[in-house]
């Protein structure tokens, strides 16, 4: 089974991956500010069934490759963490970035589930970013398949209650994350985030 350090090593990525909108918690929180609150959930729902269909692709990949070579998992681990490295990099150098603009440039719908799903999978950088992610907080010793469940599991469970935040906070969130200040201090605070766990997760493959 997977270290509770680094279950909370990933929920705690997680949570912090997720409290910088993307373009489906954009589409979330717009469709909860053009709408209504109860638009806004059915968007959310839709997108976490989406995302089901990347984390069913992801568990058969990591699952095949942990079976054929668990040094090569191991070398995706390192990978990974270098990746989350760079993540947290970026989000420092680049704070304050394009989010206004992104949330502004949302489009009303009038089925919130159905395009929340459509929005989900339309998106294959969703793949990329759990292949790339996941390994590091996977042990190769141990049937992998149960541990991305449980990763996935909390992973939605995160983005449900991050989401359900923009939802009730509505507009007023919305203009905090608009807010150029507020948009930096948010993006360096993610990036450290990322930054430590990457460096824990380096060392623990390095000298575990």
């Amino acid at each position: 089974m997977i270290l509770p350090e680094k279950l909370a090593a990933f929920a705690l990525m997680s949570a912090a991956a997720s409290l910088v909108p993307g373009p489906s918690m954009l589409f979330i929180m717009g469709q909860a500010i053009w709408r209504s609150g109860r638009s806004g959930a059915a968007a959310l729902a839709g997108v976490q069934l989406g995302y089901v269909w990347w984390w069913f692709l992801a568990a058969i990949g990591l699952g095949t490759l942990a079976t054929a070579s668990p040094i090569a998992l191991h070398v995706l681990a390192f990978g990974g963490a270098c990746y989350l490295a760079w993540l947290g990099f970026s989000a420092i150098r680049g704070a304050g970035g394009a989010g206004g603009q992104q949330l502004r440039a949302g489009k009303r719908s009038s089925n919130a589930f159905r395009d929340g799903i459509f929005v989900a999978m339309s998106n294959p950088k969703s793949l990329v970013y759990i292949v790339a992610l996941l390994p590091p907080f996977v042990d190769a010793r141990n049937a992998v398949v149960p541990q991305l469940v449980l990763l996935a599991l909390i992973a939605m469970a995160i983005d449900v209650v991050v989401g359900s935040v923009y939802i009730l906070a509505g507009s007023g969130l919305a203009r905090a994350m608009t807010s150029g200040a507020t948009r930096v201090w948010v993006d360096r605070a993610v990036g450290a985030i990322f930054l430590v766990i990457a460096c824990a997760i380096l060392a623990d493959l390095v000298f575990g």
